[in-house]
């Protein structure tokens, strides 16, 4: 009797085994909880007071992949569109910050960190005598990221995608002749 257990067992093993339930939710992988790049970045959407350097970039805030390890510290880079630059040299088209503390999972760049963003900006912009809208793209990236970095080591150290945003410039140079814009 009881080899004739161990018969039956091994029969309706081999017989469950063999068969095929249709359940191919099993089979299939799980869709990651995190999509994109390491964090998600966005504008604050609190109305921003104007900056006296003549450009005000609002806010930016971070959420970290709760999935991946986080960083303590990041730059930020901002691109501009240098289209309407009448420059018989060659143009800078970003521009690359200090690395700052960041701290968490999520939170917002310091306010100052900012303020030094909007100063450096309306210099460059200035520079190439920018005035009016000006379209800009944002990013954080590894602080280990060379202040003159190409684009080939901003994209690999990347922590974030692109986001755009459009800007009032007001150029404080009066020295400036209109540059056209696009």
């Amino acid at each position: 009797m009881r080899k004739e257990s161990i018969v039956q067992a091994i029969g309706a093993l081999a017989l469950l085994a063999g068969c095929d339930t249709g359940n191919k939710a099993a089979t299939a992988p799980a869709t990651p909880k995190w999509k994109g790049a390491r964090y998600h970045i966005a504008f604050d959407t609190k109305p921003t007071k104007p900056n006296p350097a003549g450009v005000t970039v609002p806010a930016v805030m971070y959420t970290a992949n709760p999935d991946d390890s986080l960083e303590t510290r990041a730059s930020l880079v901002i691109r501009f569109d240098t289209s309407g630059v009448e420059k018989d040299k060659p143009v800078a088209n970003k521009m690359i910050m200090a690395p700052v503390d960041i701290h968490g999972a999520e939170g917002t760049l310091p306010a100052d960190y900012m303020d030094i963003a909007n100063k450096d900006l309306s210099r460059f912009l200035g520079a190439y005598c920018m005035k009016g809208k000006v379209k800009l793209t944002v990013a954080l990236a590894r602080s280990s990221l060379s202040s003159q970095a190409g684009d080939a080591e901003v994209d690999e150290k990347r922590l974030s995608d692109w986001l755009p945003i459009e800007v009032d410039f007001k150029n404080p140079h009066a020295n400036c002749k209109p540059a056209k814009q696009g």
